[in-house]
């Protein structure tokens, strides 16, 4: 009996047992946290309205206070300078000599200093930030986007890392160790006395934030759950769950305005799931393929017991085990041509969406509203992002869906930069509806497309090294998110061309049986 024959040997299990129910609402729970801080990086590192602070020794009246700080030109609004105020002893000369604070406003060319005494920050949103904490403005700025790619090179070796682990030591350890990373490193940072000490925990904190749900994907799409299921639960249930405790964040940032305690509340989620450790099994069909018949076995017949269904005498033969026990490792996704055409293509594509995903979803600051809405609608839009999403992945091939949803994100991308102004980042104040509609047509068919090509990617890897080749493109979308901000419209657009000419020349694998081993991986087009 092939490898191949697994989902044929535990169809006496059934596909929707008491079992598989109890797997598929936990596993969705287990994908909370890493959810829940996703993009965390929005609010602990906003960057509220500013200016230079006026000491309060410095003996000015109110109004010269408000007219010690000059303005400028910011997207064709005057706005109060961030950095800079007219230098306080031709102020307080000015103030003494008994000249209106009026005139000041009028005159462009007076010497100005920098922000010597620090700033004065907006509260509107946000209590403390870290950028309010550690001043991280004007010739600190550049430590805000150093920041947040830290962050997400944090996850792109969370990745690297957990993949390679998980394919030799088992799903289960991987998937509670990035849990405990999270609730461990959430809290640290609540703690952290400095700039520097604070980036290296961000960093430790990364390492966690996307490695969780690559495994619980795995085990729920291709490992434990088999049929119709399996396709519920990587479209719409684990997705939705997903979404459902990204939404939680703005409600919780929302309430609690300081980020220090924003970050000990972000630990919750993942101290709730310990108990979960006794009701998530390991994958049998990774068992399996590492050569441990009996232990796959046996939670095989425990999950008959559940199912009160019986199992049959001998489920797998031992020839299959001894077969499956091959060992790989990351150089395996580049070690043949077939294998090595398939991985790079993917690569390519899975950094292409996540460049576009998270460009979107980091737009919010320059869109225009509130901060903590933008944030909720951007969310709530994946739902049925993900439904779509769902539906697809149960009637439609693979490379279909794909380039269909990609098409619609690269376009409403294509859009979107003609309603910006040439020579700023910032969207034109005319047409806010006109570019929130475009943003949220462009979250909806780039998310549909990345629900795609989860689905596709798993079930182009064979299960020896299934959840290495997902973590390497996990991997590959961190480093598109971590360009996200440096990358204008039109080329995300471009970027998400690239992936849906890339899907024309992968192999289809809808109702094709899931591949255990490199050999039987279907053969690329090109």
């Amino acid at each position: 009996m092939k490898m191949q024959d697994y989902e044929e040997s535990v169809l006496f299990l059934g596909s929707w047992g008491p079992f598989q129910r109890r797997i598929f609402f936990v596993l969705c729970l287990t994908c909370v946290p890493c959810g829940y801080n996703i993009l965390s990086v929005i609010f602990l590192l906003a960057s509220p309205p500013h200016h230079c602070d006026i000491p309060a020794h410095s003996n000015l009246s109110q109004e010269w206070i408000q007219a010690s700080i000059p303005a400028e030109q910011v997207a064709g609004q005057p706005e109060r300078s961030s950095c800079s105020r007219y230098e306080q002893d031709l102020v307080r000369n000015l103030s003494a000599m008994g000249a209106s604070p009026n005139w000041l406003q009028n005159q462009s060319a007076l010497k100005r200093e920098g922000c010597r005494d620090g700033w004065t920050y907006s509260t509107q949103y946000f209590q403390s930030t870290v950028v309010t904490e550690f001043d991280l403005v004007c010739s600190e700025q550049w430590k805000q986007p150093l920041t947040s790619l830290v962050y997400f090179l944090g996850g792109l070796s969370g990745c690297f890392i957990s993949g390679l682990i998980s394919d030799r030591f088992g799903r289960k350890p991987v998937l509670f160790g990035s849990i405990a990373v999270l609730s461990i490193f959430s809290s640290a940072v609540a703690f952290a006395p400095s700039w520097p000490v604070f980036t290296v925990l961000f960093f430790m904190l990364g390492l966690g934030q996307i490695a969780c749900y690559i495994v619980v994907f795995v085990l729920g799409m291709f490992e434990i759950l088999v049929g119709s299921s399996r396709i519920l639960f990587s479209s719409l249930g684990q997705p939705f769950v997903y979404a459902f405790s990204m939404m939680l964040l703005p409600g919780t940032a929302y309430l609690v305005r300081s980020w220090r305690h924003l970050s000990l509340i972000m630990a919750v989620p993942g101290l709730a799931c310990i108990p979960l450790w006794w009701l998530v099994p390991e994958s049998p069909r990774w068992l399996l393929s590492r050569g441990r018949l009996q232990e796959a076995e046996l939670l095989l017949r425990s999950a008959a017991l559940v199912n009160r269904v019986e199992a049959p005498p001998v489920i797998f033969l031992p020839p299959k085990a001894e077969k499956a026990a091959e060992s790989v490792s990351f150089l395996d996704l580049l070690k043949t041509a077939k294998i090595r055409h398939i991985t790079l293509k993917l690569w390519l594509i899975w950094f292409s969406m996540s460049a576009s995903y998270f460009g979107l979803s980091f737009s919010m600051s320059t869109l225009y509203g509130n901060l903590f809405l933008n944030y909720f609608l951007l969310t709530v839009v994946e739902l049925p992002a993900y439904f779509a999403s769902w539906l697809a992945a149960r009637s439609f091939p693979r490379r279909l869906s794909f380039i269909g949803f990609s098409l619609l994100g690269a376009l409403a991308l294509l859009f979107i930069q003609g309603t910006m102004k040439s020579d700023t980042s910032s969207f034109v104040a005319g047409y806010p509806t006109l570019t929130m509609s475009l943003v949220l047509l462009g979250k909806f068919g780039v998310l549909a497309g990345n629900g795609v090509v989860y689905t596709y990617t798993g079930e182009l890897s064979p299960t020896v090294i299934r959840n290495t080749a997902m973590s390497s493109c996990a991997m590959f979308s961190r480093v598109g998110s971590s360009f996200n901000k440096l990358l204008p419209w039109i080329t995300l657009g471009v970027l998400s061309l690239l992936g849906v000419l890339l899907c024309i020349f992968l192999p289809e694998t809808f109702r094709q049986p899931l591949p255990d081993t490199i050999e039987q991986m279907p053969v690329t087009q090109w």
